[in-house]
Parts: C-alpha cells; sequence; structure tokens
C-alpha cells in the first residue's frame, strides 16, 4: 500500500485563507533584521506567507497583518518593493 504523503498547509496573512505551501510566497524576516521574498521558503528568520496576489499583499498592510507577523515596521519602501516582486511572479488562481 503507498502511503500518501501530507500537503503542508499554510495560512496567508492577506485573505486568511489555508493553502497548500507551494501556492503561497514567503516574506521573511532575516536574523540581520531585513525583510525579502523567500522563493525557496528555506531561507533562516522569522516568515509569513501571502498569497501570490497584490490584494491580498494590500489587505496584509492595511490590516498591519505583515508587522505582526515579521514583529517589526514595514517601511512604504519595502512595501513598494514587495508589490513589485509579488507582480513579476506568474499569478495563481488566488482568493
Amino acid at each position: 500500500m503507498i502511503k500518501k504523503r501530507k500537503i503542508p498547509l499554510r495560512v496567508c496573512i492577506g485573505c486568511q485563507e489555508r493553502k497548500p505551501k507551494k501556492e503561497l510566497v514567503r516574506i521573511v524576516r532575516t536574523p540581520e533584521g531585513k525583510v525579502a521574498l523567500d522563493l525557496t521558503g528555506k531561507k533562516p528568520g522569522r516568515g509569513a506567507y501571502i498569497c501570490q496576489l497584490e490584494s491580498c499583499l494590500k489587505k496584509a498592510i492595511k490590516g498591519k497583518r505583515l508587522e505582526k507577523n515579521l514583529q517589526m515596521p514595514i517601511s512604504n519602501d519595502l512595501v513598494a518593493d514587495l508589490t513589485e516582486s509579488i507582480e513579476k511572479k506568474p499569478e495563481v488562481e488566488g482568493c
């Protein structure tokens, strides 16, 4: 009998939906205090998962969920960089 592999689920901080980890993008706060997109999902640091949609990023920023999850203030420059990075990624069916 073949064992079924567990598919790890994560919650999008924008739309609050549980989705498979591979469908989400990880935003990580590195030990040096920088915030960046983690496309591999393996960078060290505190992470937060978000859908690949700009609308989810806007919801997370408006509700200050990104700041709370990363435990640091988010600047407008950083928001612009994250928005630009998410726009470059090919979109998947979303929220």
